[in-house]
């Protein structure tokens, strides 16, 4: 069974995912890949943190997904097939306009 802390989690990781996948359902003249990009980023950020607080393992706080990533290899090697690529990026920078 579910804790019920890492069900709330796993559902705020779902509702980002779902705005990134319909925010890429708009033409071209609509998309805001940056939105798309942040959502995409917080919705790892979250999947990650729910397993690790299935393992208890502290993460602190953190939106550096490699971090995360390596935390959770560590507990499961499985996790080394996954290539977060640029999306720690988007965590916080994108969101001032100074940082884009």
């Amino acid at each position: 069974m579910i804790n019920e802390y890492v069900k709330k989690w796993l559902i705020k990781a779902n509702n980002d995912l779902k705005v990134a996948i319909n925010l890429m359902k708009l033409s071209s003249e609509e998309t805001v890949t940056e939105a798309i990009c942040f959502h995409s980023q917080q919705a790892v950020e979250k999947f990650l943190k729910a397993y690790l607080i299935t393992k208890n393992v502290e993460f602190g706080k953190t939106h550096n997904l490699e971090y995360l990533l390596e935390l959770c290899v560590k507990k499961d090697s499985e996790f080394k097939g996954i290539d977060v690529g640029d999306l720690s990026f988007y965590a916080v920078e994108v969101r001032y306009p100074d940082e884009f």
